[in-house]
């Protein structure tokens, strides 16, 4: 663990420092993970804790790892982050993370369709 504190103790900062990077309220997380936003105030407070599955979809939607989430590692990045293509998008807000995605998208298709 990179960090003296638990898990348990990281989670809450983790992720409310994760769903602000991406520029979300907790409802918007919330939707995204298809759970009330009361759950992610609980999970941000301290006075709940998610299940593997909660944490799984918390992560995903945030799009960082299980590992950042519970302060094993510092960085929020994926697997993909040995990618330069992919190494700093953990860093960007959630408004440059959809404008990336869709140049990604455009570059693709473009060259999809020379082929």
């Amino acid at each position: 663990m990179t960090n003296s504190k638990l898990p348990t103790d990281m989670f809450p900062e983790r992720l409310k420092a994760a769903r602000d990077l991406r520029g979300w309220s907790q409802n918007d997380l919330a939707l995204r993970c298809g759970m009330p936003q009361s759950s992610v105030g609980h999970f941000e407070g301290g006075t709940r804790k998610p299940s593997f599955d909660t944490l799984s979809r918390l992560a995903n939607a945030l799009e960082v790892t299980a590992d950042y989430l519970l302060g094993r590692v510092d960085d929020p990045g994926r697997a993909e982050a040995g990618d330069p293509l992919f190494r700093d998008i953990g860093k960007l807000s959630g408004g440059d993370r959809e404008l990336a995605k869709d140049f990604l998208q455009m570059l693709a298709s473009r060259n999809q369709s020379k082929k």
